[in-house]
């Protein structure tokens, strides 16, 4: 144990460190807003790459997609490309320029999705911390990819079809809350971290819950960790 929280802390203090080197200017804090209409969309795939910050996701607009965006670093400029025919949208919004976070930078999206549509998310945080509030979504597959930080993914809600779910997290923590009255099948490996699984059965390479196998919602979910602390809740 002493081994990987040693490990941990190396990993934190290179990025940091590397942070230290980055000569990109700030300026005044800028707000910005994200409006994306539905125009009747049934489905979407929407990708959310955030290099470095605070990515807030949760559902509860009547729009496809509706944010705001806070950034002192004016190349962090969001750039938005939306594209739907009427029946499927494809959303993207990606930070304008990578770089590092850390000092007094700042860069925080907070971003509401539809409930009713039906979607395939693509969320990404290289580093920072992401909150992900999931389970009011109508969600067909979801993929998280964080390289150094905290992500905290609540998937708690009453899904009425099956879904799946992938995490890949690199130095640091990821907490993942699950549904309760579905089936539910995980698999988790953490390269030099430790994993924590409550609530599920553990079988010989994957845990599962007691509707998992009887019940005609399931929810599957992968989880892959570098360094750091896996929890799954369920």
């Amino acid at each position: 144990m002493k081994n990987i929280i040693a490990l941990g802390v190396l990993a934190s203090t290179l990025f940091v460190t590397g942070c230290e080197f980055d000569n990109t200017v700030t300026g005044p804090v800028k707000n910005e807003s994200i409006s994306l209409d539905v125009n009747n969309a049934q489905r979407a795939n929407v990708e959310l790459d955030m290099a470095a910050g605070e990515l807030n996701v949760r559902g509860g607009t009547e729009k496809l997609l509706q944010g705001r965006v806070e950034y002192n670093v004016p190349q962090w400029k969001p750039q938005v490309r939306d594209e739907n025919n009427g029946q499927v949208a494809n959303v993207t919004v990606r930070q304008g320029e990578h770089g590092h976070g850390g000092g007094n930078r700042r860069n925080r999206w907070d971003v509401e999705l539809n409930n009713n549509v039906l979607l395939d998310l693509d969320l990404s945080c290289g580093a920072g911390r992401a909150r992900l509030e999931l389970g009011d979504l109508t969600l067909n597959k979801v993929n998280v990819h964080m390289g150094a930080g905290q992500i905290d993914v609540d998937l708690e809600g009453n899904p009425t079809h099956s879904y799946s779910v992938n995490v890949q997290g690199g130095v640091g923590q990821a907490t993942v809350r699950l549904p309760r009255n579905v089936g539910i099948r995980a698999q988790a490996h953490g390269g030099l971290g430790n994993i924590e699984v409550h609530g599920l059965t553990k079988h010989d390479n994957y845990y599962s819950n007691e509707q998992y196998g009887s019940s005609k919602v399931n929810v599957l979910v992968q989880i892959e960790g570098g360094i750091g602390q896996i929890r799954i809740i369920g």
